[in-house]
């Protein structure tokens, strides 16, 4: 078997470039794709002192903070939004911070904070 510390080490000296040409090499050799191997080796590199390019959130989290007072308002937009019955809306608001909506674009998230905050509530996006 081949002494995995000695291959570790060899592969952390690779720079960015030759780290990219292994994987292309693997792809082709073994028929797979390397896109996570590919996508690993510039946050190696970034630690060697170049900055690795940050991935744009496509998804996004809505959560509500709180009902700002006027929790009736809030629980009406909450239902028109998720869909849920008067005891699940009621539920949600009253035991915020809690997600109204997960894993929505960007588009969409900002429509539903907008809306929530049209009604008085408080809103976070992750």
């Amino acid at each position: 078997m081949a002494d995995l510390n000695a291959i570790v080490e060899q592969l952390s000296a690779l720079t960015v470039l030759e780290a990219a040409e292994l994987s292309k090499l693997l792809e082709e050799k073994w028929g797979v794709s390397a896109a996570a191997a590919v996508a690993a080796a510039p946050a190696a590199g970034g630690a060697a002192g170049g900055a690795p390019a940050a991935e744009e959130q496509t998804e996004f989290d809505v959560i509500l903070t709180g009902d700002g007072g006027k929790k009736i308002n809030v629980i009406k937009e909450v239902r028109a939004i998720t869909g849920l019955g008067l005891t699940e809306a009621k539920a949600l608001v009253e035991g915020a911070p809690k997600a109204v909506k997960e894993g929505v674009n960007k588009d969409e998230a900002a429509k539903i904070k907008a809306q929530l905050e049209g009604a008085g509530a408080t809103v976070d996006v992750k």
